[in-house]
């Protein structure tokens, strides 16, 4: 006759701390591999714009960034970031520079593009339009959202690249040209792959499309 071996309470309490242990691993490893799960993406189409013509949108690993330009503020720099858009320019290029919860840059379309990186001199690209002047003698404030185009330390510099600030930076104000500012998907930009240790990023994430709301 076989007899039956009772589990002490500390061997049930161990039994029941390792099925938890194995629950929450499994469920953190999901959440971290699934870097999206929360981030709700905006469709465009359900959005009323006052002005449509002015609306561009960027698709991010996580969702759509839905941003208004502002034509009337940097007209030469808004026609130039709208000249590249519908070009498809902007397609596969790397989120290259990221400061956690402050800013990222994209935009250089010499050495940043998918499958063909140079991180020896990313962020360094141009685009093979020249250069435009600087546009930044309005007083617009850069507030959490506000898109502007870098720079080198020179002014006149601007092409392609771009930046948008995820909290208020004052000092920017007077400094860099403005485009224009995000009005849906902060969240998506705070989920773009950034390093704690670098402002560079290894194995950046990249800009799916981008892309004029009335083509």
């Amino acid at each position: 006759m076989i007899k039956k071996i009772k589990a002490s309470k500390s061997e049930k309490f161990i039994f029941i701390f390792l099925i938890l242990l194995g629950i929450t691993t499994f469920c953190t490893y999901f959440i971290v591999k699934n870097k999206c799960l929360f981030v709700k993406d905006i469709d465009p189409k359900d959005i009323t714009f006052k002005k449509p013509n002015n609306i561009a949108i960027l698709n991010a690993p996580c969702g759509n960034v839905i941003i208004e330009l502002y034509p009337n503020i940097s007209p030469n720099a808004v026609q130039r970031f709208i000249v590249l858009i519908r070009s498809n320019a902007y397609k596969n290029i790397a989120f290259h520079r990221v400061v956690e919860n402050k800013l990222i840059q994209a935009g250089d379309l010499e050495f940043g593009k998918k499958g063909n990186l140079d991180y020896g001199k990313i962020g360094t690209g141009k685009s093979g339009l020249g250069t435009i002047k600087s546009e930044i003698d309005s007083s617009f404030n850069y507030t959490k959202g506000s898109v502007g185009l870098a720079r080198t330390f020179k002014n006149d510099t601007e092409d392609s690249q771009f930046f948008i600030i995820l909290q208020d930076e004052p000092l920017f104000e007077g400094e860099y040209t403005p485009v224009g500012k995000v009005l849906y998907g902060l969240e998506v930009l705070k989920k773009i792959k950034y390093e704690r240790r670098s402002e560079y990023i290894l194995r950046p994430d990249f800009i799916n499309s981008f892309k004029m709301l009335n083509k």
